[in-house]
């Protein structure tokens, strides 16, 4: 049945449960930004210490919502689903949030892409290059909320799989 299930009988609660999901998605995610800034580094990227640490922190901050994503995913579908499911929704993310180039400049869809996080994950990525005045507070509300909904959702899928072991 997994190590989900082992977790899911121990009398571990829910929120250290998330606390340690969320950690070893952090590290994860840290190994992953330290190999994409040694590349950068390798073709010329230059950035002060201030630069690098700043993103870093946004970037950290920006996946949050995404963490907490995955948590839910990962007790709401099968094992063999569940990779294709993530990619799937991390490339319509990536997408939408202009991780690839921008995908709207203007308008109402702008409007529309940026209230999901991974828009002001791009977002932060671009500090960087002289953002200003970054982060805006609708960024710290966009993924404030999403992180609620999906924690929130994660916490009762979590304690439902809890009670039926």
């Amino acid at each position: 049945m997994g190590w989900t299930r082992q977790l899911r009988i121990t009398p571990l609660s829910t929120v250290n449960y998330f606390r340690a999901k969320v950690l070893c998605g952090y590290l994860t995610a840290l190994l992953s930004l330290g190999v994409l800034y040694l590349a950068g580094t390798s073709v010329g990227v230059r950035l002060s210490a201030a630069h690098w640490l700043t993103m870093t922190g946004l970037l950290l901050i920006g996946l949050v919502p995404f963490a907490v994503l995955g948590i839910m995913l990962g007790h709401l579908l099968a094992v063999d689903s569940l990779g294709p499911a993530l990619g799937g929704i991390t490339a319509l993310f990536a997408l939408l949030g202009g991780a690839w180039g921008p995908l709207v400049t203007g308008g109402a869809l702008l409007k529309v892409v940026k209230c999901i996080p991974s828009y002001w994950l791009v977002q932060a990525g671009k500090t960087a290059l002289g953002g200003s005045g970054w982060p805006p507070a609708e960024a710290w509300i966009v993924i404030g909320v999403w992180t609620a909904i999906h924690a929130g959702t994660a916490t009762r899928v979590f304690q439902r799989d809890t009670a039926r072991t």
